[in-house]
């Protein structure tokens, strides 16, 4: 076949048509993809250099996901520590119920004896109460009386004052005394021969760890101050060295308060209130426990001594950016809550309900559990401030890689639009010049026609 020959102008013109068609289309495609690098041919600088930082963006949007689940996991053991203290709250509470019936928990000897009864010997001066205040408490003291109003026959007669109780005289050498015990605390006093129960009532009450008192019956009750079982005794002191010894006389406790012990007469405070709320506080105390084997989130508990590891970058080895929390283990025990018990002995991991000193260290040790709890919602918060940072500042990280790769392959619609339409019109305008170097051809034609 024979080439077929053009002119040089329409030659000329053939291509630069070819020439527009070949950048329409690519015009066409970048409109059609958003691209204007769609592969390393178009720019293999550009194409590479976004490929990489869309694929850095694309590790640190994983990694959201696990900085995601890391603040949830923060929030749920944080959300845990408030509840814990709120309990904790609940139990000072119980605590304090207890110790506002520290009344009904006093110690009480109550005597039986009435101490006011007139001795047959001494006629009457004054109720039982004042009688009873005035008895000697060994041997009867006599005091010369002038006459009385209703009586002139009575001047100039010795009478005992009150009459006496009959405690037996201390032995040679010693002194007689009385001794009280609370707990482990001893108050010991002495009185002299002459001595009074009023001096007896006095003795007590400067002990500070029981007040005494004669009631109008004449019985004399002796009470304790705090809720340690409390012990009198009556018995005697050596002179030399002050050493105690409990009396063998049966009379001197039995004259006293009516007790059949030769040595001593004891009592132990009960609440029942305090004892109703042995249920209540350990019921609370229990609830820690649970609460916090509950405080996890998608199988990690910081309050049940887990460890969450938070990643924050891409890089590996010293390079690597993490976040490593370790959870303490939150139990009622290892806060140091004791378990509350009703027994006058209870063991080392137990307290007593029934003792005020117990109930007071109860309280101590509730406060500075308050005080930890307080301090591990802190260090949570700090460590949920900063996985929170981390996350915003991944995000826009993410969206700075995203955004620098998207400019150095997207094309500009507008611009690829204002192109394409230039080319249309050079199309338009190449078509017809093409037409026009055509017609010289024809014109030759002509010549044959």
């Amino acid at each position: 076949m024979a080439n077929t020959i053009l002119t040089a102008g329409v030659r000329q013109n053939l291509l630069t048509l070819q020439q527009t068609t070949a950048e329409q289309g690519a015009i066409q495609n970048r409109l059609a993809t958003g691209r204007k690098v769609n592969s390393a041919i178009d720019n293999p600088v550009n194409y590479f250099t976004s490929l990489g930082l869309n694929d850095r963006a694309g590790q640190l949007t994983d990694l959201l996901d696990g900085i995601s689940n890391g603040i949830q996991t923060i929030q749920a053991a944080s959300k845990g520590v408030d509840s814990i203290t709120n309990l904790v709250k609940s139990l000072q509470s119980t605590i304090k119920q207890a110790q506002n019936d520290a009344a009904a928990n006093r110690p009480k000897i109550a005597g039986t004896n009435d101490l006011g009864a007139v001795d047959a010997a001494f006629p009457p001066n004054g109720g039982k109460l004042d009688i009873a205040l005035n008895k000697t408490l060994i041997g009867g003291a006599t005091t010369p009386v002038p006459a009385r109003a209703d009586d002139p026959s009575t001047a100039g007669t010795n009478e005992a004052t009150n009459g006496h109780l009959g405690v037996t005289a201390a032995a040679a050498g010693s002194t007689k005394a009385v001794r009280i015990q609370a707990g482990s605390t001893t108050y010991t006093f002495e009185f002299s021969a002459t001595a009074t129960v009023r001096d007896l009532v006095n003795g007590i009450n400067a002990s500070g760890i029981a007040n005494a008192s004669v009631g109008s019956d004449g019985k004399l009750t002796v009470t304790g101050t705090g809720s340690d079982a409390l012990t009198l005794e009556v018995g005697s002191t050596l002179d030399t060295t002050g050493a105690f010894t409990a009396s063998a006389a049966a009379t001197d406790t039995t004259n006293l308060f009516g007790s059949a012990d030769n040595t001593d007469v004891s009592s132990a405070g009960n609440s029942t209130v305090r004892s109703n709320l042995v249920k209540q506080f350990n019921d609370l105390r229990d609830q820690i426990d649970g609460l916090a084997r509950d405080a996890g989130f998608n199988g990690i508990n910081l309050l049940g001594g887990d460890m969450l590891s938070i990643t924050f970058n891409e890089k590996t080895g010293a390079n690597k950016n993490k976040l490593d929390i370790q959870g303490p283990t939150i139990t009622a025990g290892n806060l140091g809550i004791l378990t509350a018990v009703d027994l006058a002995t209870p063991t080392s991991s137990q307290f007593n309900i029934q003792n005020d000193n117990d109930l007071n260290k109860v309280s101590d040790a509730l406060t500075n559990v308050l005080t930890s709890l307080r301090s591990t919602a802190s260090q949570l918060g700090s460590q949920l401030s900063v996985v929170q940072t981390r996350q915003d500042f991944t995000k826009n990280m993410v969206n700075t890689l995203t955004v620098g790769a998207d400019k150095l392959v997207l094309a500009d619609s507008n611009e690829e639009g204002a192109k394409l339409l230039a080319l249309n019109t050079r199309q338009q305008l190449s078509q017809t010049a093409l037409s026009l170097a055509s017609q010289a051809d024809q014109g030759v034609l002509r010549l044959f026609g």
